[in-house]
């Protein structure tokens, strides 16, 4: 921290924990109101410890720097305000000071916020030394936590952990003239976590919008800490220009500090640590005019746009509010170690068409030891000048953009820092921009590559600062009960619920039709009854504006129960796929369950299916029972991983009980694992008493696809209609088995390497009714007939 920042505090300190003989001390809202209008012009009011429920509390008045109005607790994080409680801060400095919005459940659109109303604003006020945890708000309002109007406003030393509802926790406002070059400052706050809301809207910070993006803030975001903030793809939102991002630490974090819109924006002397968590990112760039320099990114496990630098493609003559082409942007003396990717031209499709123009990547310096890609270029990177900038890694590399070294490294506090054995490093040329001092702000003495002088002793500031309040909140998440939402049918009536629900909530759907607007992501683990006195039905909106992929993803860690659903893809821009796990490469296991589903019409062929994993994902459980998949180009696929990737697989186990697939292009499952020894463990497929009737109709169609799968079971089900199919079952190892199954008008299962094969039927099932497959009094797929156990389905 620096000393001019430490005497503040200090100072600060005293000022908010001295008590004068004017104070007034006051224990309700009455006796508040009654004091505030006594102080009018400075002075400080003491609110005595307890809980202060329902509270909408006005700290307002007109003071001075040397005379403010101070609202403070009586002892710093014991005045709890709870239940619907709020604070509006307006007028001329003042000061709120030690409170704990805390557990509460507001129906406001704020917890915090620097105005009384659209006329009166705050400026150079502070709110201070406080926490908000896990306060909630009313269904269907989306909120922050803190809106801050007006100018020179500082919100400092706070702790902001547990936001859950949509809507940014911290919101800097430029709609209209008494806004604009605000110069607020967000400092030495600490973040804590924020999960996943499965849409946009869940940033940790916002400047700006997009709408008066084009406008100058001015806002300095400097010394936070951002630990496990997960919200949405950008922790921090830049949408306004001039603004300065510097000293701030990215703990874990899944996403990104993104210039998304504006100009003109100092990233400087941040430090990113991903500790390998899947989908941590570093900093988007999109726009004109910005410096990235001198930041330390470590150990980011996320690619394309969660990428260490990921600089965007742009759209030609862009609306505000789609992407701006980067021009003129200056990317220096950055040290990337052990991350993914970093990606040139991110995007790039026939919209965003503009490749970065002007801009410079110099002097920065990138390792790993993984041997993985340093860089994607997804579009031309003609208009970048590189110049240079090293690589420590034995991953190939374009000798244009980037050269090879090998770098002397040496450990301070576990930070790698290059030693002064790596002359190369100061061989680099400085630019017109190139930073004077390193990201410890030393001098840099000789100039050197990367954020940090050779023989550096000196820890950088985003890891020294003090972030939080002066107080220690033992912050415990809610105990949550589970609870039963209902949902009607309509339009986007299911995003709603699903931003909502808690850990352990059952959604019950009327009958009817759901049409979707947008993907929707399951962060919780929840269940999804369909009606069961008329089909519930999942559609994509007629017409919507931009179609997606996927009906439903599946976050790691967590489960999702379908009954009863209907999953519709009949569209002129058909979804690819159903049910989605959760992105690539997210290594924690996810669970889903489904019974009394129908999918069906997912006839999109260019990788589409029914329910898709993918690569570097893995399934604690996939279980189908009682279902349909219906005319529909696959069924289900998880074959996920590299070729090279020995051993991998996507699902500890799959269990496919009485179900139909009919009318499937190619397979209906292809499950695999890619292994030298077919019977060491690994995997488990377990189909009984289904039909699969026309799948994998051609010659070396497949039913079922489960190369390397160390125990698959197979029984009391019926194969037909896939005439042209050679081989529809082919299994092989010793806990492979394949019995008491029907084959008709199909061909022929094959067994090798131990596998066996128990009392196969190859004749006609007998329909007594063709459509709903139940079998004739003379089928041999009754026990009756075939000694063993009932083949086909189980009528329900």
């Amino acid at each position: 921290m620096k000393t001019t920042h430490l005497l503040l505090f200090i100072s600060t300190f005293f000022i908010l924990n001295s008590t004068k003989a004017q104070d007034i001390t006051v224990s309700n809202l009455t006796e508040y109101n009654t004091a505030i209008s006594k102080i009018s012009n400075g002075g400080t009011i003491i609110l005595k410890n307890g809980e202060w429920k329902d509270t909408n509390l006005l700290a307002h008045g007109n003071g001075t720097k040397e005379n403010p109005i101070i609202i403070k607790a009586e002892t710093p994080g014991e005045v709890i305000f709870s239940g619907d409680s709020s604070l509006s801060i307006y007028g001329n400095y003042v000061i709120v000071s030690g409170l704990w919005f805390k557990d509460g459940n507001s129906t406001s659109k704020h917890v915090v916020q620097f105005r009384k109303n659209s006329k009166e604003f705050a400026n150079n006020c502070r709110f201070t030394n406080s926490t908000i945890s896990y306060f909630g708000v009313t269904d269907g309002i989306k909120n922050h936590w803190v809106d801050i109007w007006g100018k020179n406003n500082r919100v400092d030393h706070n702790n902001f952990t547990g936001k859950t509802s949509a809507g940014t926790t911290v919101v800097v406002w430029l709609k209209g003239k008494e806004h604009i070059e605000n110069n607020h400052q967000i400092d030495h706050n600490y973040f804590g976590t924020r999960p996943d809301l499965g849409e946009n809207g869940g940033e940790t910070i916002r400047i700006g919008t997009s709408a008066n993006s084009m406008k100058s803030s001015k806002t300095i975001v400097e010394s936070n800490t951002f630990k496990q903030c997960d919200g949405e793809i950008e922790i921090i939102s830049n949408k306004s220009g001039d603004n300065i991002f510097r000293n701030n630490l990215f703990i874990e974090s899944k996403g990104t500090l993104t210039l998304r819109h504006g100009n003109n924006a100092l990233v400087e002397n941040n430090v990113f640590l991903g500790n390998s968590v899947s989908k941590t990112g570093g900093i988007r760039i999109i726009n004109e005019g910005h410096i990235v320099r001198n930041n330390l990114l470590i150990g980011l496990a996320g690619d394309d746009y969660r990428g260490p630098i990921v600089i965007m493609n742009g759209v030609p003559n862009s609306p505000l509010n789609r992407y701006n082409q980067v021009k003129n942007v200056d990317i220096q003396n950055n040290t990337i170690i052990n991350c993914g990717p970093m990606t040139f031209g991110g995007g790039k499709n026939e919209e965003l068409s503009l490749p970065p123009i002007n801009t410079v990547f110099a002097n920065n310096l990138i390792t790993n030891t993984n041997a993985g890609k340093i860089a994607e270029y997804v579009d031309s990177v003609d208009g970048i000048t590189f110049s240079g900038n090293i690589v420590d890694s034995e991953a190939m590399v374009n000798p244009q953009y980037f050269t090879k070294t090998s770098i002397d490294w040496t450990l301070l506090k576990s930070l790698p820092i290059p030693t002064e054995n790596n002359l190369i490093l100061s061989r680099v040329s400085r630019t017109n921009k190139s930073p004077n001092k390193d990201i410890t702000n030393t001098t840099r003495d000789p100039y050197v590559a990367g954020a940090f002088n050779l023989n550096n002793t000196n820890i950088p500031m985003a890891l020294k600062a003090r972030t939080g309040p002066g107080w220690k909140p033992n912050i415990v998440a809610p105990v949550t009960k589970a609870g039963d939402l209902i949902v009607d049918p309509g339009i986007g009536t299911l995003s709603k619920v699903f931003s909502r629900a808690k850990d352990g909530d059952v959604i019950t759907l009327k009958p009817g039709i759901y049409e979707f607007n947008k993907s929707l992501k399951v962060n919780k683990n929840i269940t999804v009854l369909g009606a069961s006195e008329g089909p519930s039905v999942f559609k994509m909106q007629d017409d919507i504006e931009k179609p997606f992929n996927y009906f439903i993803r599946i976050n790691e860690g967590v489960s999702l129960i379908l009954k009863n659903i209907t999953f519709d893809a009949t569209h002129n821009s058909s979804p690819k796929y159903a049910v989605v796990s959760p992105e690539k490469l997210e290594s924690k296991m996810y669970a889903l369950n489904a019974e009394n589903c129908t999918f069906k019409n997912f006839t999109t062929e260019n990788g589409g299916s029914i329910f898709k994993a993918y690569e570097g994902t893995l399934a604690s459980n996939l279980t189908f029972k009682n279902s349909k998949f219906l005319n529909s180009y696959r069924g289900l696929n998880l074959s996920s991983y590299k070729k090279d990737e020995y051993g991998r697989y996507s699902a500890l186990e799959i269990i496919i009980d009485n179900c139909i697939f009919k009318d499937i292009k190619e397979f209906a499952v292809n499950y695999t694992r890619n292994v030298l020894d077919i019977n060491s463990e690994g995997g488990k497929l377990v189909v009984t008493n289904s039909v699969f009737d026309k799948v994998g109709n051609e010659e070396k169609g497949k039913s079922l696809i489960t190369n390397g799968i160390n125990e698959v079971t197979i029984k009391n089900s019926v194969f037909i209609n896939s005439y042209k199919s050679e081989i529809p079952v082919n299994i092989k190892g010793l806990k492979n088995i394949i019995s008491n199954c029907l084959f008709d008008d199909n061909g022929y299962p094959k067994v090798t390497k131990g596998a066996k094969e128990e009392h196969m039927i190859y004749k006609n099932p007998k329909w007594d009714d063709k459509d709903n497959y139940i079998p004739g009094k003379k089928s041999p797929l009754l026990k009756k007939n075939n000694d063993i156990e009932l083949i086909g389905l189980i009528q329900q």
